[in-house]
């Protein structure tokens, strides 16, 4: 193939990728403003104050997006370790007990530090640097990785205490996905699944210690065990989004229409976005989702088969499951497939950490695309 269309070939996957993560955030934005507007009048602000806010976020994270694309994306592996300590830093603060001021107690957790009208989640952060970090030190360690001592043991001894700061939060949601992002990552790079076996066998029983040490986390777990069984608190928000799915049926009831955000479905514009599209937008709404998230992910992972070295694979292999997998997480909550957790819908829930890094992780991988080497390895 002629470097002419190579290059044609990058362009293209690269500029559909940025369309569909941009169609994503407008269809977003548009449907948190739906789910939100009569929850923000109740709390005494201006209706699209929660839309207005996550537009503000859309604009810096296309700034970041449009700054990551031109960036050379091996700088990023100079800079893993930096990023990696920062994220580090930055989850301990929540967890110091004189920062109240700046990471105050949410719904029972302090899980964000706010800085003036900056919020920062560092655990969102912590997807994106665990993914890099775990790229680069793949690639640096070779065929190494398929010995456990020397090849997958650093990584333990890394990952650990910072999913523990995570779980601190609380958070276990998010700790298990950065731990599965960093086992997509070494999976990718030609860890064997042996060990990833081992690893899951001792892991189970501390999951397991963390489920049944708070309440409301064995509440979810089984509510979903008995999911439809009864309608019991627990069980609750996943009763009334199922409702939700199914009164839109195919067209919805209508952009704004929809009655489940009226005090029956908690965070109806961020935890379960995708039943509200799916209530006030219908199959058509639901579908279209899908179908762009499911282009995004055949765009990404196109994208990393044909890097033009290992670490450009890894990093946008990573990244491209980063967004999938809390796509699948999130829609499994809301259909009742996966126990309760609050992982966002990329690029559509309402929160600006997500939506910044999702955004930053869409740069990255365009960059990996328009590399200029990269037409020389596909030939």
């Amino acid at each position: 193939m002629s470097p002419a269309r190579e290059q044609v070939g990058a362009v293209w996957e690269s500029r559909l990728l940025g369309i569909v993560a941009a169609t994503l955030v407008v269809f977003g934005i548009a449907a948190v403003y739906g789910a939100s507007s009569i929850w923000a009048v109740q709390e005494g602000h201006p209706g699209g104050f929660f839309a207005l806010r996550q537009l503000i976020g859309a604009v810096l994270g296309v700034t970041l997006l449009l700054i990551a694309a031109r960036l050379d994306y091996r700088l990023w592996r100079r800079w893993a370790w930096v990023l990696l300590g920062a994220v580090a830093v930055m989850l301990v603060v929540p967890l110091l007990p004189f920062t109240h001021a700046i990471a105050p107690e949410v719904n029972g957790a302090r899980r964000w530090i706010a800085a003036g009208p900056v919020t920062i989640q560092p655990s969102e952060l912590a997807k994106l640097a665990v993914v890099v970090w775990a790229a680069m030190l793949a690639v640096k360690k070779g065929t190494v990785i398929r010995q456990f001592r020397k090849g997958l043991m650093p990584f333990i001894v890394v990952l650990a205490p910072l999913t523990a700061l995570i779980v601190l939060e609380p958070d276990l949601s998010t700790a298990t996905v950065v731990l599965l992002l960093a086992g997509v990552v070494l999976f990718t790079a030609g860890a064997r699944i042996g060990h990833f076996l081992l690893i899951g066998i001792v892991l189970l029983p501390l999951l397991w210690h963390e489920i049944v040490s708070a309440q409301y986390r064995l509440a979810r777990m089984l509510t979903f065990l008995s999911a439809g069984g009864d309608v019991a608190e627990s069980s609750w928000q996943i009763q009334q989004s199922l409702i939700g799915m199914g009164a839109g049926r195919v067209l919805g009831v209508g952009f704004g229409e929809g009655l489940q955000k009226l005090g029956y479905l908690p965070y109806a514009y961020s935890d379960f976005i995708f039943s509200t599209i799916g209530e006030e937008w219908g199959f058509v709404g639901v579908t279209l989702v899908l179908a762009l998230l499911a282009l995004y992910l055949w765009l990404g992972f196109r994208i990393a088969r044909s890097a033009a070295d290992p670490f450009g694979m890894l990093l946008a292999s990573g990244l491209t499951a980063m967004i999938g997998t809390a796509a699948v997480l999130h829609i499994g909550v809301t259909l009742a497939v996966v126990p309760t957790t609050g992982i966002p819908m990329p690029f559509v829930s309402y929160g600006r950490s997500s939506l910044i890094v999702s955004l930053i992780a869409t740069g990255i991988i365009i960059s990996v695309a328009q590399s200029p080497a990269r037409a020389k390895a596909r030939r």
